[in-house]
């Protein structure tokens, strides 16, 4: 039934939807004042790896972005004091040799004597306390939610500092290891300024910054004084903006690109019958979903809308015929592999075409609704097509779709600016491994400026799950959280994403499951 009811929607959702694009062409060039190298070596030299993505990164403040394809990039460049292998062993050192928690709301860390910033400069405790406090400090940087827990950092001496913490944290390391926690040179930006250093971004990674070309490529280079060691594989980095999946594909089937991500099924044959590229399949911790804006002018305000909404859509048809039938159907963005996750909300969806209907009628749009839908085109895998068949599923219950494809970066100034309409599509995922992070996202700290959506009792939970050093009482918070969540329809959710790539045969190359590219991994073929 599914299939089928997707390849008679296809010629309405191509033909009969109002589109409307808000692209970019501007292109920006931030160059380090002695960069070497073109940056756009092709896939035959063998010192250069090239990747493409399919938007660019949004900035260098790695505390003012939430973008993953953004920290997929700065984990080559910035360290940061602990690493989560989350695969394997788990919270490991990087800049921290060492750590010790001395009571509830104090940790003491040690920082390793030998690791210097780009420029030079030693990594020592007082730019811990310049990057963490920033962040814990400015309410109006993006990644001031996951941080503000931290009170302050007391700097004992060069290698040693306290983190005073706002009450217990049971998940400070996992914090310390993810995007928003790289260390920066504390003294290189107060000499310098801030537009200085995003546009001559500076860290302590195994490769450093040599230009930027907005909405083309990011190019990075081997740093030899690394304190990790002779872990570059490369002696260049490039990362390169291809909105288009074919386009993707062609560069790296002609040897200019080696791996290219969201490779949309349609081109699968075309890479894997290619001799010497192949697609590599990997899983992710992204959760599709529509975000309603709860605001009383819009008609997603209205759970009777909202459950109409979620019961039009066939989630596994969606994976069935955009996806080759990879993915998870979800009612949770909490996957199973974050700590507190509602594994029986994973796996599941509810479609109900005719009850749709009937709620709609409640709700008093029996004679049908208008609905603008924002969504990024190129950002994730199949996500125009993604968006085009759920409005094509929504015209069938009584809802019409005006479609807004944005280019990324217009797409994220809007989501910042809160000026979205009824609906806009997204993926997001979880950086933190904990469902503290993505359950943020539904308290009133995040979601009453963002979409107009507040619930006391769901932020008394929050909040008191956030301190609660009992690890099996606070899974059971985080359980009765999403359970809220999924009744109030906080979030629409679609299902868990899985990821494809095309890659070049020389490359040995392991998808990660948080999307990161750390290019250490990623080796020449034997």
């Amino acid at each position: 039934m599914k299939r089928p009811f997707l390849m008679q929607m296809m010629p309405i959702v191509v033909g009969g939807l109002l589109l409307s694009g808000c692209m970019t062409n501007e292109e920006n060039m931030t160059t380090a004042p002695d960069a070497g190298g073109e940056g756009g070596a092709s896939s035959s030299n063998d010192t250069t790896l090239t990747i493409a993505q399919g938007s660019d990164m949004v900035s260098f403040d790695v505390h003012d972005h939430s973008n993953t394809s953004t920290e997929a990039i700065h984990v080559n460049m910035f360290s940061y004091l602990v690493k989560n292998d989350v695969e394997g062993e788990g919270i490991v050192p990087d800049l921290a040799t060492d750590w010790e928690l001395v009571d509830d709301e104090t940790w003491q860390f040690t920082l390793r004597d030998d690791a210097v910033f780009h420029n030079g400069d030693p990594v020592t405790a007082e730019d811990v306390k310049f990057t963490l406090e920033r962040v814990a400090k400015d309410n109006t940087l993006q990644e001031h939610e996951n941080y503000r827990q931290i009170n302050e950092v007391e700097v004992i001496d060069d290698h040693t500092f306290l983190i005073h913490t706002n009450g217990p944290q049971p998940v400070l390391l996992n914090r310390l290891s993810r995007l928003g926690s790289g260390i920066l040179p504390k003294d290189y930006i107060e000499e310098n300024g801030w537009d200085h250093f995003l546009q001559e971004p500076v860290g302590s990674g195994p490769y450093q910054f040599v230009e930027w070309i907005r909405d083309d490529r990011v190019v990075l280079e081997r740093f030899d004084d690394y304190f990790g060691g002779d872990v570059a594989v490369w002696d260049q980095l490039v990362f390169r903006s291809i909105p288009e999946s074919s386009t993707r594909v062609g560069e790296v089937i002609a040897g200019g690109v080696d791996i290219a991500m969201n490779i949309a099924p349609i081109d699968w044959d075309r890479v894997n019958e290619n001799e010497g590229t192949s697609i590599v399949e990997g899983q992710t911790n992204r959760t599709m979903m529509l975000v309603p804006n709860h605001r009383e002018e819009y008609p997603t305000s209205d759970p009777l809308v909202r459950e109409a909404i979620d019961l039009a859509i066939d989630n596994q048809a969606l994976l069935d015929n955009l996806m080759g039938g990879s993915g998870t159907p979800t009612l949770t963005r909490v996957n199973p592999g974050n700590f507190g996750a509602n594994e029986a909300l994973h796996g599941e969806y509810r479609y109900d075409p005719d009850r749709a209907k009937e709620l709609l009628e409640e709700a008093g749009y029996g004679d049908g609704l208008e609905l603008t839908l924002h969504s990024p085109d190129g950002r994730y895998l199949q996500d125009r097509e993604t968006t085009e068949v759920i409005a094509g599923m929504l015209s069938e219950v009584g809802i019409d779709v005006k479609i807004d494809f944005m280019e990324w970066s217009a797409y994220v100034d809007l989501r910042d600016a809160h000026e979205q309409k009824d609906l806009y599509l997204i993926g997001l995922t979880g950086s933190l491994w904990d469902a503290a992070h993505q359950l943020r996202h539904h308290t009133s700290m995040v979601a009453e400026d963002h979409i107009g959506y507040s619930n006391e009792e769901f932020d008394r939970i929050y909040l008191e799950a956030e301190v609660n050093m009992d690890e099996a009482e606070r899974e059971q918070q985080y359980i009765d959280l999403q359970t809220m969540a999924d009744e109030e329809l906080i979030n629409i959710m679609l299902f868990q994403l899985d990821s494809f790539y095309a890659v070049n045969d020389r490359i040995q190359f392991e998808p990660r499951l948080d999307e990161m590219w750390r290019v250490e991994e990623i080796t020449l073929s034997e």
